[in-house]
């Protein structure tokens, strides 16, 4: 067995954590789905870089990292 998280798993898992630790610092605006997709984690790292401070920052490019790479 492979218990190797996904790259779906690492991006609901960025995703979520970005939600519980920037939320109400960066992501008030925004509603966070049950099941992110690619595209919804992507479309919450301008945010992440404009007010989550330099740790939202690498969050966010955590998660493009994530969501761009060949899965």
């Amino acid at each position: 067995m492979n218990d190797k998280p996904t790259g779906t798993e690492i991006v609901t898992a960025l995703y979520r954590r970005a939600f519980a630790e920037y939320g109400a610092q960066a992501l008030w605006n925004m509603r966070p789905r049950e099941d992110p997709t690619v595209a919804d984690a992507l479309a919450i790292t301008k945010a992440l870089r404009t007010h989550g401070g330099m740790e939202g920052r690498r969050l966010a490019e955590q998660i493009e990292q994530v969501c761009r790479a060949p899965h």
